[in-house]
């Protein structure tokens, strides 16, 4: 009898045991890792730098990818029509929060494809004016992010493109038509600024590789004095073709990157682009955990790099005035 009392306490006992570890193993199996959806209007061969900064980012909020995260990464491949469909796919997928990253075409197809799903957005133009939020301080709705002010640097970057090639008359403005909201802010920003300062605009279209090589030779033929290149994620990948042509037909470009100086471009004036990568990152990773984007402020960039490549500027025979290299964050030799 003793034997069978004890029997039946260690059974009871183990039963306990077991019974107290399902509820366990079933939050276990309710709590997978939370998904992040992320929209790009480019494709990743070429945008290494920036995606370690959103990488960068998440990590300082916490989270790694594999680890206690996961990421599913939808890219256009530069076909910007293709957007609201990626963002819908993205919402089937259930995903917990959207990094639109890329401009104002992923934010406003990410915008409307859902009214619940949590967005971070990065955008270079006033994301009030765009209707993407109600204010920079209280986003309210689903959306926030960060603005890396391209619009507004505009004019600054043609002053100084025409302050290093004082004789010039007359820009030409390379801009995606398949961007086209980017495009008509771009040249809208432009032609104001031109007018100020008294250049006369050329407007040059490209939306495939071959279309930017074919707007550098109607460069050559109509001979403009130096070049401006539309801020555009298309033209950031395809940011080696467009140095190496700059430099084959001897004119002096302006870029809103620094990764365009870095591979041979003249002169670049703009806020960190990976920065920014980095800052939709660690919103991203801050709303995993909680926080809500209608109470979290838009971020907008504070530091603004003039980056200048010294060995480009001989290269085209061109004097980079005393006072212009004092500003420079950077020369690059």
């Amino acid at each position: 009898m003793q034997f069978d009392q004890l029997k039946r306490r260690e059974f009871i006992s183990l039963l306990g045991g077991v019974a107290a570890a399902w509820p366990l193993a079933a939050r276990a199996q309710q709590r997978p890792m939370p998904l992040i959806g992320f929209l790009n209007p480019a494709s990743p061969d070429t945008l290494a730098d920036f995606l370690r900064g959103f990488h960068r980012g998440l990590k300082e909020a916490g989270y790694v990818e594999g680890e206690n995260v996961a990421i599913v990464y939808r890219w256009a491949d530069n076909q910007i029509g293709r957007l609201p469909e990626l963002a819908a796919e993205l919402v089937r997928r259930e995903v917990a929060v959207f990094a639109a990253t890329g401009g104002v075409a992923p934010a406003l197809a990410a915008k409307t494809t859902t009214t619940t799903i949590p967005i971070v957005f990065m955008v270079g133009e006033d994301p009030v004016k765009l209707g993407l939020v109600a204010s920079l301080a209280r986003p309210g709705g689903n959306l926030t992010g960060i603005n890396f002010f391209n619009s507004e640097l505009v004019a600054k970057r043609l002053e100084l493109l025409r302050e290093l090639v004082p004789a010039a008359t007359r820009v030409a403005v390379l801009v995606n038509p398949a961007n086209a909201a980017n495009a008509e802010t771009t040249l809208r920003d432009v032609e104001a600024a031109t007018r100020v300062i008294g250049l006369q605009m050329q407007v040059l279209n490209a939306s495939t590789n071959r279309e930017i090589s074919t707007a550098f030779a109607t460069l050559a033929r109509q001979r403009s004095d130096v070049l401006f290149v539309g801020n555009d994620v298309f033209f950031t990948t395809r940011r080696v073709q467009i140095a190496i042509l700059a430099a084959r037909h001897a004119i002096p470009a302006a870029f809103s990157q620094r990764e365009f100086t870095e591979v041979g471009g003249l002169m670049s004036y703009g806020s960190s682009i990976t920065d920014a990568f980095r800052q939709v990152g660690v919103y991203t990773g801050r709303i995993l955990r909680g926080a809500k984007p209608a109470d979290l402020p838009v971020m907008q960039a504070s530091k603004f790099e003039l980056v200048i490549n010294a060995e480009t500027s001989r290269t085209l025979g061109l004097e980079v005035p005393p006072t212009l290299l004092a500003r420079a964050d950077e020369v690059i030799e």
